[in-house]
């Protein structure tokens, strides 16, 4: 291990936390054959190897959990340093790691350029990934906030509501039921639906949402992204709901006007329970409240 660098443990550690050699080079910006090297010597310089693929799934050797145990304790104290550094130096200075899911592309991106523009010199970075990908990065403690459309259960986190989430009906311009006044929920659902995958926030919303009016969704196609739903709403594949975050100001997409309409849902900035906040971190979340008039965050940030 001495001879191990710690860019080769960034490495394996991405691996692990995304389960794909193929995710982590995505993330490291390498090329797969350039990873897999890295992990190969990491393995040669211990004498046994890491991973061992069962399937299509990679998973980790009793050497591999040990390697990350000790990565996980190396990452968390590089961080306190960083963070104690960054607390001497104010914000002149800093890193701060964000992750959130898909939906909150839509939005977050302008709610951050402020900050970074007041705060040249600190480098900011924003994870985009599903439910799954980002339940993972928080039980890895890879991000300093997060921003989820529900907190998770079984991660305890302190988590302050920022901003309205209201979900909508959605359909291409010109379909029948564009314009055609108040509809009925029973109308919706019996056109065919477009719906994130399994497990997704949003999908298990609207389910057992149309499920407490006795309904289901005649569901036609799961897409995993957001931008693909709306294409396929465009290309006339079907409806679907989705946050009006997602969906303003979109040519060829109308919102619905449908009874029991919208699903009002919030948007929340998460961080892990007992997680020291730093500088730059308490200085986002009080940036955050003020550009969204939130008084409960602004509480949060001086707990």
């Amino acid at each position: 291990m001495r001879h191990a660098t710690f860019r080769q443990l960034r490495v394996f550690d991405a691996i692990v936390r995304n389960g794909s050699f193929t995710r982590a080079a995505e993330e490291m910006n390498l090329t797969q054959p350039t990873l897999s090297m890295q992990v190969k010597t990491i393995g040669e310089s211990i004498g046994l190897p890491l991973f061992e693929r069962i399937g299509n799934r990679i998973h980790l050797t009793d050497a591999g959990r040990a390697l990350h145990a000790l990565c996980r304790e190396m990452f968390d104290s590089v961080d306190r340093f960083e963070m104690a550094l960054d607390d001497l130096k104010g914000l002149k200075r800093g890193r701060l790691r964000l992750a959130a899911v898909a939906p909150a592309e839509f939005f977050l991106p302008r709610l951050i350029a402020p900050f970074c523009n007041a705060h040249p010199a600190v480098e900011v970075s924003l994870e985009i990934s599903n439910r799954r990908q980002l339940l993972e990065r928080m039980k890895a403690n890879a991000d300093d906030l997060y921003v989820f459309g529900h907190p998770p259960a079984g991660i305890e986190v302190d988590a302050a509501r920022f901003l309205d989430n209201p979900l909508v009906a959605v359909a291409r311009a010109g379909d029948p039921l564009d314009g055609a006044g108040r509809i009925g929920l029973d109308r919706l659902t019996e056109r065919p639906f477009l719906l994130r995958e399994a497990g997704s926030g949003t999908r298990t919303t609207i389910e057992r949402f149309l499920a407490g009016h006795g309904l289901r969704p005649r569901i036609r196609m799961e897409l995993g992204g957001i931008e693909a739903i709306k294409q396929a709403v465009l290309g006339g594949l079907g409806l679907s709901i989705l946050s009006r975050h997602a969906v303003e100001n979109t040519p060829g997409l109308v919102i619905l006007d449908v009874e029991h309409l919208p699903i009002e849902r919030h948007w929340y900035l998460l961080r892990l329970t007992g997680k020291r906040m730093s500088v730059v971190a308490g200085a986002f979340c009080a940036h955050l409240a003020q550009a969204t008039q939130t008084p409960e965050l602004a509480a949060w940030t001086r707990t």
